[in-house]
């Protein structure tokens, strides 16, 4: 199994979710060997440069953040993570011009379509991976993450709010790329009208709207629509993890 990068460069403007700023990112091929990291082009210097690693990670409140050791932030990066992770996208440079990468439509669904766009170059060098050895577990109250070994990426995740239209779901994919263009890229991140105020009192999701995030009042989905998977919550859960433990 051999590293892949892009073929070209790619670009698209959007609105940073939480934020509300207007966000240009740009993804560029690099060579084998390179990873995936991001810039931001507003800084100079050190303080412009984030690899994509689980140790950059500084939050997860309702998206992902990576600090770097300039105390720079870039924020909401799973869903393009997620992308590169469903389309085996190994080594790319992604450029954005501001502290958070554009949400598009809420999903994944974007980002694919660019990286198809762009198209896949093969690069002459293995792919390394990470192999889980031993079940590893983390508790945090009652919500548990766990790894175990397999010889498949396989991804399940169940979730249970205390709203009847989310209720209890749960969401399997077995990764690879059909699957995850068709059965989870166009799941869409999500939350509750009543927590719609609190969140931009504090500075969140100003960003946020009906074309970004599926928006649920008690038994009602606001979205002109609905939902585009049944279980659609969960298959998000599952898209936000795929993108996190792609930063290795």
């Amino acid at each position: 199994v051999y590293q892949t990068t892009l073929k070209t460069p790619i670009s698209c403007t959007g609105i940073g979710l939480h934020s509300g700023e207007k966000a240009v990112m740009t993804m560029k091929p690099t060579e084998a060997g390179s990873g995936i990291a991001f810039e931001r082009t507003d800084l100079s210097n050190g303080a412009r440069h984030f690899p994509a690693r689980f140790d950059m990670v500084s939050d997860t409140f309702l998206c992902t953040t990576l600090r770097n050791a300039s105390g720079a932030t870039l924020a909401t990066v799973e869903h393009v993570m997620a992308a590169l992770a469903g389309c085996g996208i190994d080594n790319v440079m992604i450029e954005v011009n501001g502290p958070e990468l554009p949400i598009m439509d809420g999903s994944s669904e974007a980002f694919v379509f660019l990286i198809e766009c762009a198209g896949i170059e093969v690069l002459e060098a293995p792919r390394r991976c990470v192999r889980v050895l031993r079940e590893v577990s983390v508790r945090d109250g009652d919500r548990v993450a766990q790894l175990s070994p397999s010889g498949d990426r396989s991804f399940r995740c169940e979730i249970v709010y205390d709203n009847p239209q989310i209720a209890t779901q749960s969401a399997s994919l077995d990764l690879d790329r059909e699957a995850f263009k068709s059965d989870i890229a166009r799941a869409r991140t999500f939350g509750l009208m009543e927590e719609v105020d609190g969140l931009r009192a504090n500075g969140l999701a100003l960003g946020g709207s009906l074309d970004n995030a599926v928006v649920v009042s008690g038994e009602k989905v606001l979205n002109e629509g609905g939902l585009r998977y049944e279980n659609e919550f969960a298959r998000h859960k599952v898209l936000d993890a795929i993108g996190d433990l792609a930063l290795d």
